[in-house]
């Protein structure tokens, strides 16, 4: 899957995001986000692809 880089709004809400986790939330997410294959994995579920569409607008 291709991934685009993120314009300034998103940088800012995924900054936020971030912000509003928890320590050890935020470890978790670095953990996958750190691992391709864990990544992979996360991104193709239907939660993160219905997710991702309303991120993008696409959907």
């Amino acid at each position: 899957m291709a991934v685009n880089p993120p314009n300034a709004e998103q940088a800012k809400m995924l900054n936020n995001l971030l912000k509003s986790l928890s320590p050890a939330d935020t470890a978790k997410l670095n953990q996958i986000l750190n691992d391709q294959e864990a990544t992979s994995r996360v991104l193709s579920t239907p939660q993160a692809q219905e997710l991702l569409k309303k991120l993008t607008g696409k959907g």
